[in-house]
């Protein structure tokens, strides 16, 4: 059993036992290859989520109907990936082992590798839907093999070809590009085929990783790597309802809000909307 964090994502207190979805953040950002500040991303959206309300006028449902336990930060080692990845599995082995959904808050994107393998070790087949600016298909940055510019790639070296699609890329070097065509579906720019993919993945389960960067810094400035046309507010929101609402999500992850690098406050408030409308929509 875990134990309450105290301060939680807003209306994010039910009790673990009779939680659906349990949230939990991972502040690392060892391997950022920009600007760093993404390990007080979770925290910002747990603190600034109380300016918002619970009530989802897209969706006209409440966050207070949903029974969502929020378990708090993990205690992660800076300049230590692997240990931080092991705990990150654990805790994600954990909700899954209690029948429950697990919802990781970056921190990097690195992180996501942590909880992918937990999730493979219970869902074989998983499949990743992965919306991003970046391709993170490196074989290696700069002689590291773990780095958040390498975590699809990592990520792919557990699942195999066929099973990772990724949409709104627009940055990536050549590489990774021609290497990408011939092992995974990369969609360009927006979530042009986002449908037709989700209908070919069917009911087989589905690990839902967004890197926040795929908006464009136009809206969302405040994360280590902005990247020029992303895509708007309400085209994620879309396609996250699309996805949300089709596939089999079992477990998921918002990752690469730097709160430090937007001073206005702006990022924070995109990244705590663009959470409560997921976690009311998954349930």
């Amino acid at each position: 059993m875990l134990s309450k964090n105290i301060e939680t994502f807003l209306g994010c207190d039910a009790e673990y036992a009779d939680a659906t979805t349990v949230l939990f953040g991972a502040p690392f950002d060892s391997t950022t290859s920009y600007r760093p500040g993404t390990r007080f991303g979770s925290r910002a959206m747990r603190q600034e989520s109380y300016g918002l309300e619970t009530w989802s006028p897209y969706q006209k449902q409440d966050l207070t109907d949903r029974a969502i336990f929020d378990s708090g930060d993990l205690e992660l080692p800076f300049g230590a990936p692997e240990v931080a990845l092991q705990l990150i599995r654990e805790r994600t082995a954990k909700i899954l082992a209690d029948g429950k959904r697990p919802f990781l808050l970056g921190g990097e994107h690195l992180v996501t590798l942590g909880a992918v393998e937990a999730v493979l070790e219970q869902y074989p087949d998983l499949h990743i839907i992965h919306f991003d600016a970046h391709a993170d298909l490196r074989d290696e940055y700069l002689g590291i093999t773990l780095s958040h510019a390498s975590v699809i790639r990592r990520c792919w070296d557990l699942m195999g070809n066929g099973r990772i699609a990724q949409f709104g890329i627009r940055s990536g070097d050549q590489a990774e590009f021609q290497w990408g065509e011939n092992h995974i579906h990369t969609q360009l720019f927006n979530f042009t085929g986002l449908a037709h993919i989700l209908d070919t993945i069917g009911e087989r389960p589905v690990y839902f990783t967004i890197d926040l960067d795929v908006l464009d810094p136009s809206c969302f400035p405040g994360t280590g790597t902005p990247e020029a046309g992303g895509v708007t507010f309400p085209e994620l929101l879309d396609a996250i309802f699309l996805v949300l609402g089709q596939a089999n999500v079992v477990a998921c992850d918002l990752v690469e809000l730097a709160p430090p690098l937007d001073p206005t406050g702006v990022s924070t408030a995109t990244a705590c909307k663009i959470l409560r409308e997921m976690l009311i929509a998954m349930e």
